[in-house]
Order: C-alpha cells, then sequence, then structure tokens
C-alpha cells in the first residue's frame, strides 16, 4: 500500500440476509483530506464505517487503515463519532474526560475543556440533564480532542442547531491532526461542502464517483449539493408522492 495511502478498501462487500449493504468496494483515501461520504438512505455509508471502526466484520474483501486490519492498532489510531449519543445518563462531562484520558493516549484534556469553555458547556454537568443537541456537542468535542490518524464522524451536525453548524465545522477543521484524515458522513451536504476537501457517491452500496470538491466543481460548474441533487433525483413513485431513484422498492434504512 501506497506510504500516502490512510483508508484502502478491496473488494470489501458486506451482506445483511439477502441485501448487499457494501457490494465489491474498491476505494483508496489519502492522509490529510477531509472527505465527504455522501449518498441516500440505505447507500452503505454507516456500514463502511462501522466496518473501518471495526464494529462489524466484512462478509468478504479486505480493509486497511494505516496499512493494518482492523483490530487494537487501528482502534488506537481511529477517533469515531457515532450516529447515536452513547454516554451514561449518570455520567458528568469531566467524567468522561477521565474516561478518555485513561484509555486513550492521544487524548488532549486541555482541548476538550477549551471547546466546552467555548460551547458553555460545563465539565460538572450531568448527561441526564442536556439537550439532544449538547450531548451531540460533547461526543464531537471528545472525538475532536484527540491526536488520531482517521477521524470518522457519522452524521456530526445533524443535531445541532444551525446556530452552531458554523462553529462545530470550524471545531471539526481547526483541531484534527493535519496529518490525517476526517471522513464525514451526512445529509447536510450545502453546510459541509465548504470544508471537503473530496467527496465519494455511494449508491446502493457500490462507489459511483469519487473526486476532488474542485476537480467536480470545475468540470460541472455546479457545487456539490447541486450535483449531489442531479445525481440522486427524486422520482414519483407509486402515486405516493417521491422517492430517490436509487431506493426505489427498497427499504430506506441506512445500515
Amino acid at each position: 500500500m501506497n506510504t500516502n495511502t490512510l483508508v484502502e478498501c478491496k473488494n470489501l462487500t458486506k451482506a445483511f440476509g439477502g441485501k448487499r449493504a457494501l457490494d465489491e468496494v474498491n476505494l483508496q483515501v489519502g492522509r490529510g483530506k477531509v472527505v465527504g461520504l455522501l449518498g441516500p438512505n440505505g447507500s452503505g455509508k454507516t456500514t463502511l464505517i462501522k466496518i473501518l471502526n471495526g464494529l462489524i466484520m466484512p462478509s468478504y474483501g479486505e480493509v486497511f487503515v494505516d496499512g493494518s486490519r482492523p483490530g487494537p492498532y487501528t482502534k488506537s489510531v481511529i477517533s469515531y463519532l457515532p450516529d447515536k449519543t452513547y454516554f451514561a445518563d449518570w455520567m458528568k462531562v469531566k467524567d468522561i474526560f477521565d474516561l478518555f484520558e485513561d484509555f486513550y493516549k492521544d487524548f488532549n484534556r486541555e482541548k476538550a475543556e477549551d471547546m466546552c469553555a467555548a460551547l458553555g458547556i460545563n465539565p460538572k454537568d450531568r448527561i441526564k440533564s442536556m439537550s439532544k443537541g449538547t450531548k451531540e456537542k460533547v461526543q464531537l468535542i471528545l472525538v475532536m480532542s484527540r491526536e488520531a490518524q482517521l477521524y470518522l464522524l457519522d452524521e456530526p451536525i445533524a443535531g445541532v442547531d444551525p446556530a452552531a453548524r458554523d462553529y462545530i465545522l470550524s471545531t471539526i477543521i481547526n483541531n484534527y491532526n493535519e496529518e490525517g484524515t476526517v471522513l464525514i458522513s451526512t445529509h447536510l451536504i450545502s453546510d459541509i461542502e465548504r470544508v471537503l476537501d473530496e467527496v465519494i457517491f455511494l449508491r446502493n452500496g457500490q462507489i459511483i464517483r469519487h473526486e476532488s470538491v474542485d476537480g467536480i466543481k470545475e468540470k460541472e460548474g455546479k457545487s456539490i449539493d447541486d450535483v449531489f441533487k442531479d445525481t440522486f433525483k427524486l422520482v414519483p413513485y407509486m402515486g405516493y408522492g417521491y422517492e430517490n431513484e436509487a431506493k426505489k422498492g427498497e427499504c430506506s434504512s441506512d445500515r
């Protein structure tokens, strides 16, 4: 594997029952990038992120992060933001900081506390007293306070109010390890496209496009949001409004 390649997938396939969530994905992602992982519900975004993070195993094919298959080493260099909060309600923010400090050698507590202060979050507050959006901010703070090689962010701004999105994106861009790469899965393309270096379009578990943002804009003369909408057009479906053409007749859950 090229030393500049951080993530590599070879014929990566994951099936759930008779349905392939990922279908022979071949992918290389370099270092020092902010990459958007984009596609409609059910396209395989979350499945790919979970496989990279070692949470689920592929049906077949290979995946490498920093030259290694998912395992103890890759977990030490991946900082993962899931699409759901996972803290125990009884914990205080400072308790979670203690846990991360013990568990991850690359966790920067001072950086985490500074981000809390900027977002008006008291480290002595309990998780159960927080709104959904504040819990998600705490989760993001923890993820971005690590000096990781790969940051896997699954819908990082979905539950954040629009006024805070610019700050959240700035937090991501200003705090990730510049020798590492950020992979962001999101539906809010117009909000994040200004920070992206590359985009990956997924449809039905297959990569249909992987290009630089500048290259797409130069070629298409459109925003990434508009190119996405053109790629995944809505069409009339069975007389019940509209459904994405790529998912017509399929389950809409994104495995």
